[in-house]
C-alpha cells in the first residue's frame, strides 16, 4: 500500500507566508494610497478627495486577518482596478505621481499572487486532508 502525504504544520508554511503577503501588500496599499493623495502627490494641494480610494481596501483587511477564504478570492479581482490605475497614472502622470503608480502596480500584483497561491495551496492541502481521513480502497482479490 502506497503511503499517503501527511499534513503537519511545519508543511503549511507556505500558506501561512501567502497569507502574510497578502496581508502586508494590503496594509501596503492602504498606506501608499493615503501618503500619496495627502503628502507625496495630491492631485491638488493640500491632498485631494482621491483618498477615499484607500476605504475601499480596509474592508478586505479584516476577512484577510481572519484568514476567509471567500475573501482570498474576492480580493484577487478587486486589486485588478487598482492596478489599473497604476498603471493609468504611471503613464500619464510626472514625477513623483508616476513613482506612486508604480509601488502601487507592484503592491497590487503581490498582493494578486499571494492570494491566488494562498487559495490554491488551501485547496490543495484541503484535498490531502481529505484523502487522508478517507479510508484507503480496499482491492478485490
Amino acid at each position: 500500500m502506497p503511503s499517503q502525504p501527511t499534513l503537519t504544520s511545519q508543511a503549511l508554511w507556505h500558506v501561512r507566508l501567502s497569507r502574510t503577503l497578502a496581508v502586508g501588500s494590503l496594509i501596503g496599499l492602504v498606506v501608499l494610497s493615503l501618503a500619496w493623495e495627502l503628502w507625496l502627490a495630491p492631485l491638488r494641494p493640500g491632498g485631494s478627495w482621491l483618498v477615499v480610494k484607500a476605504l475601499p481596501l480596509c474592508i478586505p483587511l479584516a476577512g484577510l486577518l481572519k484568514n476567509r477564504m471567500y475573501t482570498y478570492r474576492w480580493v484577487s479581482l478587486v486589486v485588478w482596478l487598482y492596478f489599473a490605475e497604476g498603471v493609468i497614472r504611471l503613464q500619464g502622470d510626472a514625477w513623483p505621481s508616476n513613482a506612486c503608480a508604480a509601488v502601487e502596480i507592484l503592491l497590487c500584483l503581490m498582493l494578486f499572487t499571494a492570494s491566488a497561491l494562498h487559495v490554491r495551496w488551501r485547496l490543495r492541502d484541503a484535498a490531502l486532508a481529505a484523502a487522508q481521513d478517507s479510508p484507503a480502497p480496499e482491492s478485490a482479490p
